[in-house]
């Protein structure tokens, strides 16, 4: 079965060439092998690279680097700054970028609560132009992201992180699901997809994460798996879980057929974000 994670964040250590802006819960680097060395030890083919706000803020060079070294089992994704009057711009270059395949919209991070901010308008208007998925962590905003889809129907716009806040170190929030009915009802807007990543660091169990399943089954059911893309948020749940048991608690389920597996660990992801992975 062919495995795609939706969501890895590849960093170099810092260091005064490419200093880090910030912290981010993980090891000292995330290079591009060490991913790949996690990654062929947990059986996944590939990944989306999306690069480390928290590091980088909107400079993805580093990822792109590890892009061009190891083109078959890597795409980008870019965050942009809705502030930028240029952002139009960028994203129009960033479409004819080799490897690239989204932008990141981020409304958490000091970004504007106005759903109608002509800078997020930019961004959501220009990623619809040049066919670019935006994905959108909006946790604690869900209202916010409500008004953005629906005034940008033709964009596609993916919710990071099942819309759910999510925990950087131990211990997970005493009720991780609460805000959950928001985020279902984003599922009548057809442009939406959500991903189910990071969902492990929301358990209050160890290691196969048995209490995110029946939360799980109504996005599924809510979304519909077509519209579900699995990732792990690697490095930021590394206090949670290895990299394999990210991988695993999803493979080893019985919650889900292989059929459904397949569509949710791959399938869509490649649908979404237009990667045919082994032919291009």
């Amino acid at each position: 079965m062919l495995i795609l994670d939706s969501q890895v964040h590849p960093y170099e250590r810092n260091h005064p060439a490419r200093p880090w802006a910030g912290t981010l819960a993980g090891p000292a680097s995330a290079t591009g092998d060490e991913l790949i060395a996690a990654m062929d030890e947990a059986g996944v083919h590939g990944a989306l690279l999306v690069s480390a706000y928290s590091f980088y803020r909107y400079d993805a060079s580093y990822a792109q680097q590890v892009y061009a070294a190891h083109p078959d089992r890597f795409r980008v994704i870019k965050p942009v700054d809705p502030t930028n009057p240029g952002v139009a711009d960028i994203i129009a270059q960033w479409a004819a970028t080799p490897g690239a395949v989204g932008v990141r919209l981020l409304l958490d991070y000091g970004a504007t609560e106005d759903p109608a901010d002509p800078g997020m308008a930019r961004v959501l208007a220009a990623a619809a132009r040049h066919g670019l998925p935006v994905n959108l962590l909006c946790w604690g905003r869900p209202a916010q992201a409500q008004a953005l889809i629906a005034r940008h129907p033709d964009t596609t716009i993916v919710i990071d992180h099942l819309g759910l806040l999510q925990p950087m170190q131990r211990p997970a929030p005493a009720a991780p699901w609460a805000g959950l009915p928001q985020v279902l009802a984003l599922a009548r807007y057809p442009n939406v997809r959500i991903k189910v990543s990071g969902a492990c660091t929301l358990s209050h169990t160890p290691f196969p994460f048995p209490d995110i399943w029946d939360n799980l089954a109504r996005v599924f059911d809510t979304f519909g798996l077509d519209r579900c893309i699995w990732g792990t948020d690697w490095t930021r749940a590394v206090e949670f879980l290895t990299y394999r048991e990210g991988v695993e608690a999803f493979l080893a389920t019985d919650r889900l057929s292989a059929t459904d597996k397949a569509t949710l660990m791959g399938g869509t992801l490649q649908r979404v974000y237009g990667w045919r992975f082994g032919q291009d």
